[in-house]
C-alpha cells in the first residue's frame, strides 16, 4: 500500500495522545492529581493537541476534506466511522476532566471523567486498528497483532510522554518503578512488532494469478501480453513496492529508537538523576521516530491482491 504521510501522522500523533490521556486517567484514578494539579492540567493541553493534530492531518487524505462530516453517518457498518464519533465523543472527558482539575472541584466528578477518559482512549484507538485488521484483501493486515501493536504502541509512547512531561516541566523526583514501567512497556511494544513481522513473513499468500484461474498451486501463469502499457492508480495505491533489504534495515532502525535507545538512556537516568532531563528528550524523540518509521513499513510491506492481476509477467 502506498505510504500517505497524512495516515501515518494521523496514527502517530493520535495515538500517543489517547496513550497520554489513559495514563493520566489512571494517575487521576490513583489520587495522584492533588499533589500536581499543573502538571495534568500541562499534560491534557498536549493530549489534546496530539489528538487534535493527528484527526486534522488524517483529513488531508481525504479527496473532499470539506465532506469529513459524512463519514460520522456510517457508524453502524464502517470502523472508519465509528472511529471519527468515538474521537468526537473522547474530547468530553478530556476537557471534563481538566475543567474540573482547574476548577478544583469535585473528586467524583474528576474521577468519572477520568476512567471516561481511558475507556474512551481504549475505544478510540480499538476502532483505529480494526480499520486495518478488518480489510481481507490485504493479507499483512488480516492479523490480531494488528490491534496489540496499535494499542501497545500507543500505551508505551503515551507512557513516555507523561513521564517526561513530568521531568522536563515540573523536575518530579525520580522514581526507579516509572522507569522500569517504561522499559517494560518500550520491550513490550518491540516484542509484539517483531510477532507481528514474523507473522507476516511466514504468511503464504492468499492468492495468486494461478489459483485465480482455477489453476493447480504454482501453476506458471504467464500471459500474452501485459495488462496495462503504463502506471496506474491501482498499482500505484495497492502495491507499493519495497526491496527486501531496505526492509530489514527499516525495521532494524524502528526497533532499535522503539526499545534499545529509550532503554539505555532510561537506565542511564536512574543512575544520574541530572540525565533525567536529557533522557526524558531523547527517549521522546526516538520513540516518535520509531513509530513514524514503523507507521511507513505497516503500509509499505502490505500489498492488496489487486495486485496479482499485475505480478503475471507477459512471456
Amino acid at each position: 500500500m502506498h505510504p500517505a504521510f497524512s495516515v501515518i501522522a494521523f496514527t502517530t500523533l493520535s495515538g500517543a495522545g489517547y496513550g497520554l490521556m489513559f495514563w493520566l486517567g489512571l494517575l487521576v484514578f490513583a489520587g495522584q492529581a492533588a499533589r500536581a494539579p499543573m502538571l495534568v492540567l500541562v499534560a491534557l493541553a498536549i493530549a489534546f493537541a496530539l489528538v487534535s493534530a493527528g484527526l486534522l492531518s488524517s483529513m488531508a487524505h481525504l479527496g473532499r476534506p470539506e465532506r469529513a462530516w459524512r463519514a460520522f453517518s456510517e457508524w453502524r457498518t464502517s470502523w472508519l466511522s465509528r472511529e471519527g464519533v468515538a474521537a468526537v465523543i473522547s474530547y468530553v472527558p478530556l476537557i471534563g476532566l481538566a475543567w474540573v482539575t482547574w476548577r478544583g472541584g469535585d473528586r467524583e466528578w474528576q474521577i468519572g471523567f477520568a476512567l471516561a477518559g481511558c475507556v474512551m482512549a481504549v475505544v478510540t484507538v480499538f476502532c483505529t486498528s480494526r480499520i486495518y485488521d478488518t480489510l481481507k484483501p490485504i493479507p499483512a493486515w488480516r492479523t490480531r497483532w494488528v490491534l496489540a501493536n496499535y494499542l501497545m504502541l500507543s500505551a508505551a509512547s503515551g507512557a513516555v510522554w507523561l513521564w517526561s512531561i513530568g521531568v522536563v516541566g515540573f523536575a518530579l523526583p525520580a522514581h526507579r518503578g516509572d522507569v522500569l514501567i517504561l522499559v517494560v512497556l518500550l520491550l513490550a511494544a518491540a516484542a509484539i512488532k517483531l510477532a507481528y513481522w514474523r507473522r507476516i513473513d511466514r504468511r503464504t499468500p492468499m492468492v495468486d494469478a494461478a489459483s485465480a484461474l482455477g489453476l493447480d498451486a504454482g501453476t506458471r501463469v504467464t500471459p500474452f501480453e501485459a495488462p496495462h502499457t503504463q502506471a496506474n492508480y491501482l498499482m500505484k495505491e495497492m502495491g507499493f513496492a519495497l526491496a527486501r533489504k531496505h526492509s530489514r534495515r527499516l525495521r532494524q532502525i524502528a526497533l532499535a529508537l522503539l526499545a534499545l535507545v529509550p532503554a539505555i538512556v532510561l537506565v542511564a537516568a536512574m543512575a544520574a538523576d541530572a540525565l533525567r532531563p536529557l533522557a526524558a528528550v531523547v527517549s521522546l524523540v526516538s520513540i516518535t521516530i520509531a513509530i513514524l518509521v514503523e507507521r511507513w513499513l505497516f503500509f509499505a510491506e502490505a500489498r492488496h491482491i489487486v495486485v496479482t492481476y499485475y505480478d503475471a509477467k507477459a512471456s
